[in-house]
């Protein structure tokens, strides 16, 4: 299999950022990690080994970035405007470093976001946020809304809400979607939720599925026996859904 390691100085966000790439062509896959964890993870959990076939075939190439959880969302001793702001020069790092990169190295235009657990939120929120760039959204194990208590998952913005954490929120701000031309971008992707039956957070997975049924959003939906946030399942999942 083809890997290549990149890390360069991001001016979105003043730090070195790295990354993973696997696979020489086909269709680019952004993959997000799960809550704190890093670019070389999934790869160490077996879940880049469990699309083998498909990388080394160069039907997909996957870009597996790192995450800045612990500067944002998990940055505890931040103020929680500080910590969605971070959140936001992530999203610009992603989309005017990171997708550049990929579009320089494959000229496939076909590009996917895809993630699991907190990577299924940067996942799902940045494909619906900038429709424009992605053909298919993967949201494996996700919470859409991190400032809802669900099960032992707590309020991550502890009751802080504003303006940009509104417009970072999935489940918030879908249900009051009216851009027509966005809807209609929406409305042209392929997207895709997994969650198992037993997760805390399958009632948020239903409340967004069901309201992008009422924008017309057309999306599929696959509720797994137990519960499925587990790399184990992931494993699986990836090979059904990418």
């Amino acid at each position: 299999m083809h890997k290549e390691y990149h890390k360069w100085f991001s001016q979105h966000l003043k730090r070195d950022m790295e990354l993973m790439v696997y696979g020489h062509s086909g269709a680019r896959v952004l993959f997000f990690p799960t809550r704190t964890a890093r670019f070389y993870d999934y790869e160490n959990w077996g879940v880049i080994g469990a699309l083998r076939e498909p990388i080394e075939n160069g039907w997909l190439q996957v870009y597996c970035v790192d995450s800045i959880d612990q500067e944002s969302f998990y940055c505890f001793w931040a103020h929680p405007s500080g910590r969605i702001n971070r959140h936001l020069q992530y999203e610009k790092y992603i989309i005017d470093e990171v997708l550049p990169l990929s579009r320089e190295k494959n000229n496939n235009y076909f590009m996917m976001s895809v993630g699991c657990s907190l990577g299924a939120y940067h996942a799902i929120n940045i494909a619906f946020k900038y429709p424009q760039y992605f053909g298919k959204a993967v949201g494996m194990s996700g919470r859409y809304d991190l400032t809802c208590n669900m099960g032992v998952f707590a309020d991550l913005l502890h009751g802080y809400r504003d303006e940009q954490v509104y417009l970072s929120m999935p489940s918030q701000y879908i249900p009051n979607l009216n851009d027509h031309q966005i809807l209609n971008e929406l409305r042209r992707m392929d997207i895709v939720f997994a969650i198992g039956q037993d997760d805390a957070f399958i009632d948020n997975n239903k409340h967004l599925s069901h309201h992008l049924w009422q924008k017309g959003i057309h999306h599929d939906f696959h509720v797994w026996e137990g519960e499925a946030h587990k790399a184990r399942f992931w494993r699986e999942m990836v090979q059904w859904y990418l």
